[in-house]
């Protein structure tokens, strides 16, 4: 299985490869389209120019070696980025099992703005999902949805559904691992992965405790019509 978890910025994606990485069955990697995403969208991310010199940035190279290349595990999962889906040919999907992560914006902007301090809707991924949606829809597949609310509140009971939507074994060790960086981190860890890397398990779901950014309200609107509509079809916690 070549499991693509396509994500936002700021949400639990890294925590999620994590948790997969204790799987016996799995190789995880860590965002393989960042490169080419920062070489044809210019877009102003730390250490851009040390990442595209680190990384294959041509995607369709990409897509072909690393996406749909060998595999030596049972399930290759990939940490992505829907918003690195661009000037690409999306062929590829049907060849690969689809996974939507998202997180609700009242959380995730003022997260975001640590590292983007004018983000724009594309630097949301919020759109990009949506759009995902629609065409991975359209190739006849019906893409798993997970909220990182919903996981945080309940992570045996949604990771085990998940593991029961794609037809394979939950693994318990998936809800532990060992703090600090991981061989499987890109180099951009360093400037993302702060948080994570204290945790060893999936940390209970808090509310920001500050005001929301009053600056960022109209970026709020446009993306929460994106995510209600995620919302509604994502796997629900039980507790």
């Amino acid at each position: 299985m070549r499991l693509c978890i396509w994500s936002g910025p700021r949400n639990i994606s890294t925590a999620l490869m994590y948790s997969f990485t204790q799987r016996s069955d799995t190789r995880v990697l860590d965002e393989p389209l960042y490169g080419h995403y920062l070489r044809v969208s210019n877009a102003p991310h730390p250490g851009a120019e040390e990442i595209m010199d680190h990384m294959e940035c041509d995607g369709e190279q990409v897509i072909q070696n690393t996406i749909l290349g060998p595999c030596d595990c049972n399930i290759l999962f990939m940490k992505q980025m829907a918003h690195h889906l661009v000037d690409l040919n999306l062929d590829f999907l049907q060849h690969t099992t689809n996974v939507l992560l998202i997180r609700d914006p009242v959380d995730m902007l003022p997260s975001l703005v640590n590292q983007l301090e004018t983000p724009s809707l594309r630097d949301t991924g919020f759109k990009k999902l949506v759009d995902l949606q629609e065409h991975l829809i359209g190739l006849g597949q019906t893409p798993q949805i997970l909220d990182s609310r919903e996981l945080l509140k309940d992570p045996p009971g949604v990771l085990q559904e998940l593991c029961n939507q794609l037809a394979i074994p939950f693994d318990s060790a998936m809800l532990n691992w060992t703090a600090g960086a991981r061989p499987e981190d890109g180099i951009w860890a360093k400037y993302w992965y702060h948080s994570v890397h204290k945790s060893t398990t999936f940390q209970p779901y808090q509310p920001k405790p500050d005001p929301f950014p009053e600056r960022l309200r109209s970026l709020l609107n446009t993306c929460q019509t994106y995510y209600d509509r995620l919302f509604q079809n994502a796997i629900k916690a039980s507790a």
